[in-house]
């Protein structure tokens, strides 16, 4: 008998949407975009935060669009918020739209943390371990404090993949290959592995590449993505602005819904239990609707 909370159990075997098209929209017809996603049959839609929208606020206007999706935090950044506000929002949220949140959580990098928040970037992997712990202490007044919710992290490394095996309910790894889907299988047991998989549906070989050069260009000058990479087999020379071509390859999957099937497959082989789709267009400040449409199909 599974031991998943219910919202990571209504994943399993499915495939979402990662996308931070919702704020391209008005806040008050951003869940627009949740409620679209929902028709089409997805089973969840990550939500990141960076610069943007406050993550837990975001998912509430998603939450409230919609009446059976899973919206998810992709990822949560801890430097944004204490323990205690995270844990607390987190069982609102869940209780109150009966178990359709999960909380995904991360360290996030350092140039987000110190430049953009003012904070210090401590270790990570010990921020993190402390932050969960301190979640799990967390006081609630209210009756959802003994409502189960579902709690993953972002992890890319060993040493944070054990942090999801030991204190959280599983992982969502971003911008990896299946290689290393089956390495936080291997990490995690049997907790949930949730993969994030960059997608450019149809076009020349020149559009695909100028899309994913342009959609790695930030993530070649992080470190924990370069780290991540290297562990994968990726050296200092694919890791120039943009990514090399071997690079782009290896991270965002190219060609019609059978080459992106495909994709989700090797994944799933490699032991993923839900696969979300980033679809990368050729428009940043527009839903890709086109693309989640025909993508749909997969669902079925």
């Amino acid at each position: 008998m599974s031991t998943w909370p219910s919202s990571l159990e209504q994943l399993r075997g499915t495939i979402g949407v990662w996308t931070f098209a919702q704020e391209t929209l008005p806040a008050a017809r951003s869940g627009d975009i949740a409620a679209e996603l929902e028709s089409l049959g997805y089973s969840a839609m990550w939500l990141p935060e960076a610069w943007g929208r406050e993550a837990f606020t975001n998912a509430a206007l998603m939450l409230r669009a919609t009446s059976s999706m899973i919206v998810a935090t992709g990822i949560a950044n801890i430097w944004a918020r204490d323990a205690v506000a995270a844990t607390n929002a987190a069982r609102t949220l869940n209780a109150a739209y009966e178990d359709r949140f999960v909380l995904g959580l991360g360290v996030s990098h350092r140039p987000l943390v110190e430049g953009l928040r003012g904070h210090e970037y401590a270790t990570p992997v010990a921020a993190m371990r402390d932050y969960l712990s301190a979640m799990d202490a967390a006081p609630m007044r209210a009756p959802e404090k003994e409502q189960r919710y579902a709690r993953v992290i972002a992890a890319l490394g060993p040493k944070m993949l054990e942090v999801g095996a030991t204190l959280a309910d599983g992982v969502l790894p971003y911008l990896v290959t299946p290689e290393h889907t089956a390495r936080a299988r291997s990490a995690v047991g049997d907790k949930f592995v949730g993969v994030e998989q960059a997608v450019v549906l149809g076009q020349s070989r020149e559009e695909y590449l100028n899309r994913a050069h342009a959609h790695l260009g930030f993530y070649t000058g992080l470190e924990n993505y370069k780290n991540s990479w290297r562990r994968l087999g990726f050296g200092d020379e694919d890791f120039v602005r943009g990514g090399s071509e071997r690079l782009c390859d290896a991270l965002v999957v190219h060609g019609d819904e059978n080459a992106v099937m495909e994709r989700i497959n090797e994944h799933r082989l490699a032991g993923a239990d839900h696969v979300c789709l980033q679809v990368l267009s050729d428009e940043t400040n527009a839903p890709p609707l086109d693309e989640w449409r025909r993508l749909a199909s997969l669902n079925r």
